[in-house]
């Protein structure tokens, strides 16, 4: 059975009907959607939910987000990862959408259960040992970012993760110059959001 913080009905930011982009709150609540989502999307596949029985959807539905492709990890095959694609309607008021991403790239961090634990628990100690840049879940997240960037730029994509996730989204961006400064980190729990052309600009 789904507990209460998968499904978006219950847990998520519903009163966030208006995103103002400048906002850091309103930053972080978008971002912690989208890496809740993440997480929801490993849930559904976990647990064999599919169509209308499928929870991660309005993860990033509710903020016009879609979904362009699931992050997969190549040992265990959990989905760790997503990019998402911003498309707002053209209907839409909000002048601040300047300010917004056209591609987020989450992660999720470790899930407790029996299909992922394992992998997601080794993945940790590699950062503890600062040796996650030597996994194939890393590999395959910084090829994921290097691609993005190659194809729209890196000034339209951010980056956003939670826990083992926050250190992913840092270590998918060190590949360029004087990358590094987040927008925002936030801990309990810790969401990182970086723009990557802010980043570059460092």
């Amino acid at each position: 059975m789904a507990s209460e913080r998968e499904c978006f009905d219950l847990s998520g930011p519903l009163h966030l009907t208006y995103v103002d982009w400048d906002n850091a709150y309103h930053r972080k609540s978008v971002a912690a959607s989208l890496v809740q989502g993440v997480y929801v999307l490993e849930k559904d596949r976990q647990e064999r939910r599919e169509g209308p029985d499928a929870l991660a959807l309005p993860w990033w539905a509710f903020f016009h987000f879609k979904l362009f492709c699931s992050l997969v990890d190549d040992v265990d095959s959990s989905i760790f990862g997503a990019i998402y694609e911003f498309k707002p309607p053209s209907s839409m008021c909000n002048d601040t959408l300047h300010r917004s991403p056209r591609y987020v790239i989450a992660f999720r961090g470790t899930i407790t259960k029996a299909d992922s634990v394992s992998r997601d628990i080794k993945l940790g100690i590699h950062f503890v040992r600062n040796g996650l840049h030597q996994t194939s879940r890393a590999e395959i997240a910084i090829q994921a970012v290097r691609n993005m960037v190659a194809t729209v730029g890196a000034s339209n994509i951010w980056l956003a993760g939670h826990s083992l996730g926050s250190a992913m989204a840092m270590l998918t961006g060190k590949p360029w110059p004087r990358l590094a400064y987040l927008l925002s980190l936030f801990s309990s729990p810790s969401i990182c959001i970086c723009s990557i052309e802010r980043l570059r600009q460092k």
